[in-house]
This record gives C-alpha cells, sequence and structure tokens, in this order.
C-alpha cells in the first residue's frame, strides 16, 4: 500500500484534530496516564494552523485515509497548537537556529509501518532546502523511540503543566541535518 504525502490545507484541520486525538489517545497509554493525555490534547497536542499557512505541515495517506500527519518550521515555536499559549512566530535565522519538527501523529492503525519516517524524511529535507543545518523538536515519551532511530539526541525530560494539576513529560530532542 503506498503512502502519498502531500501538503496540509485548512480543509483537513478536522479531520487532523481526529487523527491527533486517536494518536494520543492510542498510542500514548503506556507512558501517559488518561488525564495526561486528554489535559494535553487541549494545548500541547493539537493543530497549528501557522505550520499550514507556512505550508511546512503533510498529511501522510494510504489508500485515501489520512494515516498521519507532521511537518516543520521556520519560526520560533517549539511545540503546542493553537490553544497553547506560548507561541512565538519569529522567524528562526538557519544560519545559528535549529529548524523545529513539528506535530507528528500516527494513527494507531498505521503505527510502526514507516508513516512517521517517511514524514520526518521530508520535512527534514525541506529543513535543508531551507538553509537550517540542525533539527530540534519536543519529543513525547512515545516518539523518543522513533526520532532516537533516526539519529536524535535527547536531554532531560521536561514537565509541561496541562491544566487540572496535570503535567506531561516530554524530551528535548536535536539532531544535525547532514547534507544528502
Amino acid at each position: 500500500m503506498p503512502v502519498i504525502l502531500r501538503k496540509a490545507v485548512v480543509a483537513d484541520i478536522a479531520a487532523i484534530e481526529q487523527l491527533i486525538a486517536r494518536s494520543a489517545r492510542g498510542l500514548s497509554r503506556d507512558d501517559y496516564r488518561p488525564s495526561q493525555v486528554e489535559g494535553a490534547l487541549r494545548g500541547a497536542f493539537g493543530v497549528d494552523t501557522q505550520l499550514l499557512r507556512d505550508e511546512t505541515y503533510f498529511i501522510a495517506e494510504r489508500e485515501g485515509v489520512i494515516a498521519g500527519c507532521g511537518g516543520w518550521s521556520y519560526r520560533a515555536t517549539l511545540f503546542g497548537g493553537d490553544a497553547r499559549a506560548q507561541r512565538d512566530a519569529n522567524c528562526l535565522d538557519p544560519a545559528t537556529e535549529a529548524a523545529r519538527i513539528r506535530a507528528f501523529f500516527v494513527d494507531p492503525l498505521h503505527a510502526r509501518s514507516g508513516i512517521a519516517t517517511l514524514l520526518l524524511a521530508r520535512c527534514e529535507r525541506e529543513a535543508r532546502e531551507h538553509g537550517f543545518s540542525r533539527a530540534e523538536l519536543m519529543a513525547t515519551l512515545p516518539g523518543v523511540k522513533l526520532y532516537s532511530m533516526r539519529g536524535y539526541r535527547g536531554g532531560d525530560r521536561v514537565q509541561y503543566a496541562v491544566g487540572g494539576g496535570e503535567t506531561i513529560e516530554f524530551v528535548p530532542m536535536h539532531k544535525d541535518l547532514i547534507p544528502v
């Protein structure tokens, strides 16, 4: 079953939101409590429409079904959807700053089938084409496995408040983007 990657558009937002919720609830069970996931879905996880406007967010489709999504950014915001308060749309300097890998989610029915790897390769390639030699991201605990396998190195876990007295752990990660 071939996978088609395409740029996400505004008409995809509802489907992306549904995918994010399915992915977070289905693939985070071993790492986060349900209350953490639900809190994260109110801001830390979600659609960032700036990525769609910048045309740096992608949909992976298999047989016409959205199987995953993810993107990259040349803006300062490291993670979070539109509902997250701490956002910074300032442009990064590729000569001194790292591109951001952002908002990767895979439908549980398509997990571990190469969807995220295809999306990541596309994002890294585009970031290199825009002059970036490094990439960084804020990984979910389930995502650490993927990113580590793709050459990202992690830092210490950080806590992020998701409301209702809950926090969720993330791992900041980075990678040098070697020209191909």
